[in-house]
């Protein structure tokens, strides 16, 4: 099976390796880029909580002045994962969803309990510190990374790609979506995904990639990867 990876290297390095020992083809497209953006110095002593809506919110935090016990709110499992690898210890997670994550915060943190920080990329598609202001809580937001769009590919692997269109497609974010859609008609391809299966993290995602027409679309979590295998 020929499998088509879109996440930045690093973060689905071992999943190419995983597939191909599984016996797959795997082609890589990184869609986004992520860069750090510097912040400034907090102290965490202010905060009883702390929200993050991405793995990559957690991975570019400075964690050593923060207490490990803090209430932990992740928006997945991947962002969880991230967390309790960084030491977080009590750690709710959401559904994949921040909807569900404000739901999460709402029934699991008390007003009075302090304020809490919530840290995330510059975009974000909700608007998640506001909402949780006009429910009455103290909230500060902190940005730490960014996410462009590539725009430039290897024209040798495009040319090769078009001739070999992929089985399955792995599409992680919002962002992500809108880039891949980019990129299918920067490069006059939208006829030739119909026979590929698409796996999309949400339904939002996957709805901005609905024009073109597919096999079939899955919805999943991170984690699930190597399990969609063997559902199509």
């Amino acid at each position: 099976m020929h499998i088509l990876l879109t996440r930045p290297l690093e973060d689905c390095s071992e999943m190419i390796l995983k597939f191909k020992s599984l016996g797959h083809q795997v082609s890589h497209l990184p869609l986004l880029s992520i860069d750090k953006i510097n912040y400034d110095q907090i102290d965490f002593s202010n905060y009883e909580g702390i929200i993050f809506t991405s793995a990559n919110a957690v991975k570019f935090l400075n964690l050593k002045q923060i207490d490990k016990k803090i209430f932990c709110f992740c928006v997945g499992n991947a962002t969880e994962k991230k967390a309790r690898d960084s030491g977080f210890q009590n750690v709710i997670t959401a559904e994949g969803s921040v909807n569900n994550l404000k739901e999460l915060v709402l029934q699991n943190f008390n007003q009075k309990h302090g304020g809490l920080i919530y840290v995330s990329g510059e975009l974000v598609s909700t608007d998640l510190d506001q909402q949780l202001i006009k429910e009455g809580y103290k909230i500060d937001r902190v940005i730490n990374y960014k996410t462009t769009h590539n725009q430039k590919f290897d024209e040798k692997f495009v040319t090769d790609l078009k001739l070999n269109i992929p089985d399955m497609v792995y599409i992680y974010s919002q962002n992500s979506a809108q880039s891949f859609l980019n990129f299918i008609k920067i490069n006059q391809s939208e006829n030739l995904w119909m026979n590929t299966n698409l796996m999309c993290i949400g339904e939002k995602t996957s709805s901005i990639l609905n024009e073109i027409k597919w096999k079939k679309i899955f919805l999943f979590n991170p984690g699930e990867e190597e399990f969609l295998l063997y559902k199509i």
